[in-house]
């Protein structure tokens, strides 16, 4: 039985470790869903379409550098410390959402705006690469036994919490400011907000105290050991990525894409796409918590496998459901019943993720198969999915793109076994 003052010292962990991952995601949120706007304050064009398309390749690019991100990263985090980690990616994160608010526009400075807007994008892009990987490490590392899904499920938890802040604002603003006021300036309070509470999240995190976990290994290893070990290690590496690539596909399509979605697709106003939005990251935040801790009680195997074939059956049909009749109530239920499959995967998702990582890459490898599944997957899909339906004309067809990650995520599930020789848990680091 844990004592109460080791119980709040434990939930005051979790809450600043995870007061970094919330600025990351809210980050990331906000440019999603100011997509059309930052488009047409950075990328200016005749066609509204291409306005569009450059904004969220903007926004995608950022994920291309996750990976480098992760090994670099991830290697400074497992041999220095799960602390000094984390507080360099979050340095590094306030760093590229600066950049992000404060540049001048197109028509202010040219060619440097957007310039400017990418270096931005691509500097949080490489600070991301290793902070879901270090936070969720860090979780895991300082749960109670027999509650690491519970605890490691507060990872993604933080991010719902961004989810929702950053889509309330959107509502609060779209109520306060007529439409060409957003258009204009309206869409850079958010990324200031978010510069706002950067001194606070570092106070929080510069509290955080190093894990025993990691305290207690007696050698820590160099980084050429590390990227040694995560080479002989690529098949759990690889496992992972596709495993990630479930959760990543449908966390930016309910979440980042939904905005766009309804107002350029479904026709909604912005407000009713922002106040889904709103629920769907409530609606993540309640089932996270719940299936991690289910997760404890009945294994992660059940619920990868549950989760993973109810996407692949249902999502193109729910897609179906909603294009023939767009309306605010069809376009909440599809979110929230992706919502659902999502919280119940990814509880069990990312708790075992850490489980099968050797311990001495267990930050970079995590990273890396996260960032790997984010850069080449994930981060594209608001992109992919607009590009998708202007070439076929059919609106539905994200649907099939999230059937086509359930089914990655369904064979990774089935390869994941930890107790298989194929994969190598338990190899040593050579030394030289």
């Amino acid at each position: 039985m844990i004592a109460p003052m080791e119980r709040n010292s434990k939930i005051w962990s979790v809450i600043r470790v995870s007061s970094g991952n919330f600025l990351e995601m809210y980050d990331f949120m906000v440019f999603g869903y100011y997509a059309a706007a930052i488009g047409r304050a950075f990328f200016p064009s005749g066609n509204a379409f291409a306005s569009l398309m450059l904004s969220l390749m903007t926004f995608g690019a950022g994920f291309l550098m996750r990976p480098v991100g992760a090994l670099v990263l991830g290697a400074y985090t497992d041999k220095h410390g799960r602390r000094a980690g984390l507080l360099l990616t979050l340095s590094l994160m306030s760093v590229g959402i600066f950049t992000i608010a404060c540049t001048p526009g197109y028509a202010t400075i040219g060619l440097l705006a957007p310039l400017l807007v990418v270096v931005g994008r691509l500097l949080q892009g490489f600070s991301a690469g290793m902070e879901l990987g270090g936070v969720s490490v860090y979780l895991s590392e300082i749960a109670t036994p027999g509650h690491k899904g519970f605890y490691v499920s507060w990872q993604s938890g933080s991010q719902q919490v961004a989810v929702m802040f950053a889509a309330s604002l959107g509502v609060a603003l779209n109520s306060w400011l007529a439409p060409e006021k957003m258009k204009e300036w309206g869409w850079r309070v958010p990324l200031l907000l978010g510069c706002a509470i950067v001194p606070f999240l570092f106070r929080l995190r510069k509290s955080l105290a190093e894990t025993d976990e990691f305290v207690a290994r007696k050698r820590h290893p160099s980084s050429s050991e590390i990227l040694r070990s995560l080479a002989q290690n690529w098949r759990i590496v690889l496992v992972g990525t596709f495993m990630v690539t479930m959760t990543t596909v449908s966390f930016y399509m309910i979440t980042a894409y939904t905005p766009t979605f309804g107002s350029s697709e479904l026709h909604l106003t912005s407000m009713n796409s922002l106040i889904v939005t709103l629920c769907v990251g409530a609606s993540n935040l309640f089932w996270l918590p719940i299936m991690g801790a289910l997760s404890d009680g009945i294994g992660r195997r059940p619920l990868l496998f549950g989760c993973t074939v109810l996407m692949l059956i249902t999502a193109y049909p729910a897609m179906l459901w909603l294009v023939h009749e767009p309306s605010f109530g069809r376009l909440l239920a599809v979110e929230l019943w992706f919502s659902f499959i999502y919280g119940s995967y990814n509880g069990a998702m990312v708790v075992f993720l850490t489980e099968i990582m050797p311990i001495e890459v267990r930050t970079s490898g995590f990273a890396l198969a996260y960032s790997l599944a984010t850069a080449i997957f994930g981060g594209f899909t608001p992109a992919l999915s607009t590009y998708l339906i202007h070439v076929s004309g059919n609106r539905a067809i994200p649907g099939a793109w999230l059937s086509f990650a359930a089914a990655c995520g369904l064979a990774a599930t089935f390869f994941a076994n930890p107790s298989s020789p194929k994969l190598v848990v338990d190899q040593p680091i050579a030394t030289d």
